[in-house]
C-alpha cells in the first residue's frame, strides 16, 4: 500500500531511538526519547499560498509533538504540516 499527503502535508520516517548513551549506558525501551529527525518520504503538491520546500529523501528535524503517528505496513511514519518541520539537515 502507498500513501500520498495531501496540500502542504509530509510524510516522514523517524529516525531510530539512541540505545545507548555517549557514555554507553544502554536506554531501556520506556526510557527512550521520540526521534526529533526523519526523512521525507512523500509530499504533497502545496497550497496556492505555501509552495512545497522539502521534497522526498530531505532528512528533517521536527518538534516533539508535530505530527500524527500512523502504522503502514508494519513501519511507523508520521504525517505533518510542511510548517512542523524546523530544519532541513545537509
Amino acid at each position: 500500500m502507498s500513501i500520498k499527503p495531501l496540500a502542504d502535508r509530509v510524510l516522514v520516517k523517524p529516525a531510530a531511538a539512541e540505545e545507548k548513551t555517549v557514555g554507553g549506558i544502554i536506554i531501556p525501551d520506556t526510557a527512550k526519547e521520540k526521534p526529533l529527525k526523519g526523512e521525507v518520504i512523500s509530499t504533497g503538491n502545496g497550497t496556492k499560498d505555501e509552495e512545497m520546500v522539502v521534497k522526498a529523501g530531505d532528512n528533517v528535524l521536527y518538534g516533539k509533538y508535530a505530527g500524527t503517528e500512523i502504522e503502514l505496513d508494519g513501519e511507523k511514519y508520521l504525517i505533518m504540516r510542511q510548517s512542523d518541520i524546523l530544519a532541513i539537515l545537509s
